[in-house]
Order: structure tokens, then sequence, then C-alpha cells
């Protein structure tokens, strides 16, 4: 398998623990990671469906546009 390099931002801590690792360990994690990217474009839906659903069940619980700009006006406030 051919590998490429990346580069990630992450939390210090999380720095910490990679950095202290074994060899053996940060290629598990490395593996572990490898694995996560693979899946994530097919795990999360796109934020699009993700918007359209969350306006769906909004729109099932009595949410109105009227609504909605009362609640954002008052957050304006």
């Amino acid at each position: 398998m051919e590998t490429d390099t990346i580069t990630i931002r992450v939390g210090e801590e999380a720095a910490r623990i990679f950095n202290a690792a074994s060899p053996e360990e940060r290629r598990k994690l490395e593996a572990l990671l490898a694995l996560q990217l693979l899946a994530a474009p097919t795990s999360t839906p796109p934020l699009t469906e993700v918007m359209r659903m969350l306006g769906e069940r909004a729109r099932e619980r009595g949410l109105t546009p009227e609504i909605l700009q009362e609640i954002l006006d008052e957050s304006a406030s």
C-alpha cells in the first residue's frame, strides 16, 4: 500500500500523546486515523442533507418562518 504524508491540526494534549507514543503505537494510531478518514465521507451526510432534515423536523414540530424570525430577532437584541 502506498502512503502519503499529511498534516493535521490537533489539540496540544493530542499532539503530546502522539509525540510520546512508541513507533509501534504511532503506526497503530496512523492506521486508525486512516480508516476513520476513509469512512468519513460515507458515514456523514452532506451538510445540505443535514440542513434539509433539520428544517423538516422543525416544520413538523410547528416552527414557522414567522416564529423563526422572532427567535432570531430576540437573539440579536
